[in-house]
């Protein structure tokens, strides 16, 4: 569990790096650190339990049972915590997406990354292709369109204009 807990983290941590300029927020990556420490504690407390095992000792038993005890509490007060604050991360998220979107010019870092985004996760804007409407890029084109990145990958002739909704 340890290994695979530490092979989540760094993957989350890895990937952090295709989505930084969404995630402003230098926290984003706490809980990958936290998954990583906690795989290590997870090892440690491991090897506690199987030397009391192994060794048949009534103290190292008891500890392993505390510190598994602490653990299980641990996690249910973090799960109330992410039930809690949700909505808020939601709304964090999307308001910097748009604050992205909105700097988007088709050249500049920021819309490689949301080109990017979008490609992967086969979708169109914030939450649909209307979201473009608002932004300056979409208002200075004046071709009344979405990027291409907003295409779907089988539509072969898409051009990102807004009057063939069912390409994007």
């Amino acid at each position: 569990a340890a290994a695979g807990l530490s092979y989540v983290g760094a993957y989350v941590i890895n990937t952090y790096k295709s989505y930084d300029n969404f995630l402003q927020d230098k926290y984003a990556l706490l809980p990958a650190v936290i998954i990583i420490c906690v795989a290590v504690v997870m090892f440690i407390i491991g090897l506690i339990g199987c030397c009391a095992t192994f060794r048949e000792s009534r103290v190292g038993l008891g500890l392993f049972l505390a510190i598994i005890l602490v653990i299980f509490i641990a996690e249910v007060s973090a799960f109330v915590l992410g039930f809690v604050y949700r909505e808020k991360v939601k709304t964090d998220v999307q308001g910097t997406m748009r604050s992205v979107f909105e700097k988007y010019d088709g050249k500049n870092p920021e819309s490689t990354v949301v080109d990017y985004l979008q490609e992967q996760l086969h979708c169109c804007g914030v939450k649909n292709y209307s979201d473009w409407t608002t932004t300056q890029w979409f208002n200075s084109t004046g071709n009344n369109s979405v990027p291409q990145s907003c295409c779907q990958q089988q539509a072969k002739n898409c051009t990102g204009h807004l009057d063939q909704p069912q390409e994007l």
